[in-house]
């Protein structure tokens, strides 16, 4: 007979995290709206609070399956395909409709260019997507959107935009949100391989996923908030095209999937990477733009906003798009 609910708290969180996560984007701005000052404080949390998260996303994944899934080529390609090959696409085919504001389309630019390293592993893998398939992709992907980033923009906009774009904030945020809490993660599964008390540290860090994913919404969204200010009519500009983003990017996604003949938990891994955007790392470099450009930071700042609620709803709808027990893929075995 199956369980009724959830037992212990960790269990009833994880069974209510969506609504956790809707609570805590709502907390944060209101916190953001009453504590505008707070603001940069917050800011400067954002990358240690996500690191967190990473760190316990990648003790879940053993070092050994991520070294494995390095050599699934055919899944690394289909990333690769549906970031740099198909949303480049997409976003082409929706430029001319975006306002003619030059700092709105670079902002969307820079923001709907670059896939996401980070939370979309926590998403995808409550969809049921490959965890550890999207962590071998990450480093391959953040270094892609690096190498690629200035040459979208020389395409989209010409020279004169293109050298704005610095490599630090990738740099940066290749070791603080990869490297760091990758090597941590694995410096304790192999505490926990040899000693009963790592394996206690292990599992307590563990049950800190759903917590720790709340606090990044709270932070981010409240830190993000008072940049808002006066240019709420530039952030409604781009909303409709932030969610016509993801209607489009599910499709295309579950598309490329079907191409490579990919399994239901690369195939669903595959369609979140695809919807995802870098917002968290693209930020600073919105930042960074002249004073006449700075709208665009707000218009990036919208696309997280956006991006989440659709994640929640991704998590519910992605299983019925890549369903499971339909054999009509085949699932590549991991050397």
């Amino acid at each position: 007979m199956p369980e009724q609910g959830p037992r212990g708290p960790v269990e009833r969180m994880e069974h209510h995290q969506v609504a956790i996560y809707l609570v805590a984007m709502a907390v944060g701005g209101l916190l953001g709206w009453l504590a505008p000052d707070a603001g940069p404080a917050l800011e400067h949390a954002v990358n240690p609070v996500l690191g967190a998260l990473l760190f316990v996303t990648f003790l879940q994944v053993p070092a050994a399956e991520l070294v494995r899934s390095l050599r699934d080529g055919r899944f690394l390609t289909a990333a690769l395909v549906v970031n740099f090959v198909v949303v480049p696409s997409v976003v082409a085919a929706m430029f001319a409709f975006l306002p003619s504001d030059q700092a709105v389309r670079v902002g969307v630019l820079l923001v709907l260019l670059c896939p996401c390293v980070d939370y979309v592993i926590v998403f995808s893998g409550l969809a049921g997507g490959s965890s550890r398939r999207l962590l071998a992709a990450t480093p391959l992907l953040l270094v892609a959107q690096m190498l690629l980033l200035p040459g979208f923009l020389y395409l989209f906009m010409g020279s004169g935009l293109a050298g704005t774009v610095d490599a630090g904030p990738f740099v940066e945020a290749f070791a603080v949100l990869i490297v760091i809490p990758l090597a941590l993660a694995w410096a304790l599964q192999a505490w926990a391989a040899r000693r009963p008390a790592g394996q206690r540290v292990s599992a307590a860090a563990t049950t800190t996923m759903v917590p720790l994913m709340a606090a990044t919404l709270v932070t981010v969204v409240a830190s993000q908030v008072p940049q808002l200010g006066d240019s709420l009519p530039d952030v409604a500009a781009v909303i409709p095209f932030y969610a016509a983003f993801l209607v489009v990017m599910a499709f295309a996604g579950k598309a490329v999937a079907r191409l490579f003949r990919l399994g239901v938990p690369a195939g669903r891994a595959i369609v979140f990477t695809g919807a995802t955007r870098n917002s968290l790392v693209v930020l600073p470099l919105a930042l960074a733009l002249p004073d006449s450009l700075a709208v665009a930071a707000v218009v990036v700042v919208t696309q997280t906003l956006v991006e989440v609620l659709g994640m929640v709803v991704y998590v519910r709808v992605v299983p019925r798009l890549v369903p499971a027990g339909k054999p009509a893929v085949h699932e590549p075995a991991v050397p």
